[in-house]
């Protein structure tokens, strides 16, 4: 299982804090998700190596409309492993549901965000993963947390429905942020999930960096061809 992280000058703990405490915890590795123009300084191999836990370079796009959006998701796809879009907004969370190079959706629910049965729709066609954000929950309480818990409610249905796929995170800004895979589990059973529901989006992100690191390898084809190495 996976956690996708914001890791320093996006939050407040760098990568390798993250990645200890996460290994701690019993994950099996982190997506470093910070947003575009806060994107930290750190070797992933090397701290894969230094704490037993796979570190995948990712990027969230925050973006003011869908034409900068669009410029992004292109300037990052051949350089993140796994490429997010900062959602909420109305016109965001259409573009990101519509585009098969996008990944993830990222907490579409934020703020006044909008999301309803024909972008979940879309995520489903286009294969891009809905984003289950559990930090509202976790970092609100009195009607702020009643109202992120109806949103989440609310999406768990339309994705659902629409079987589209998705991914599971606390969205931690920090090393005091992360939560265990049984933490989140429980948290989202009070919500609707089922265990496996959450472990499912959980594994997601790394199933997503597995799948992309394929794509990007030389020997890449088309899904299930390769070019074989004679040497």
């Amino acid at each position: 299982m996976y956690e996708a992280v914001h890791a320093h000058p996006d939050g407040d703990s760098t990568v390798a804090r993250q990645a200890l405490t996460a290994a701690e915890y019993g994950f099996d590795g982190l997506v470093v998700r910070n947003h575009g123009d806060e994107m930290p300084d750190y070797d992933a191999d090397a701290i894969t190596d230094e704490y037993d836990i796979d570190v995948a370079t990712g990027v969230e796009v925050r973006a003011d409309d869908v034409s900068q959006a669009r410029g992004l998701v292109g300037n990052h796809r051949s350089e993140r492993t796994v490429v997010a879009v900062h959602g909420g907004d109305r016109a965001l969370n259409r573009f990101a549901v519509e585009t098969p190079a996008v990944d993830v959706l990222a907490h579409p629910m934020r703020g006044d965000g909008d999301f309803n049965h024909v972008l979940a729709a879309a995520a489903a066609e286009n294969g891009v993963h809905v984003e289950f954000s559990f930090r509202s929950v976790m970092q609100s309480n009195g009607g702020s947390r009643v109202r992120a818990l109806q949103g989440l409610r609310k999406l768990r249905e339309l994705v659902f429905d629409a079987d589209a796929p998705y991914v599971v995170s606390a969205d931690p800004r920090s090393h005091l942020e992360l939560r265990a895979p049984r933490e989140l589990v429980a948290l989202g059973e009070t919500v609707g999930f089922s265990a496996e529901q959450v472990r499912t989006g959980l594994r997601a992100w790394g199933e997503l960096a597995e799948r992309n690191r394929e794509i990007a390898d030389e020997s890449f084809v088309e899904p299930g061809v390769c070019i074989e190495d004679d040497g």
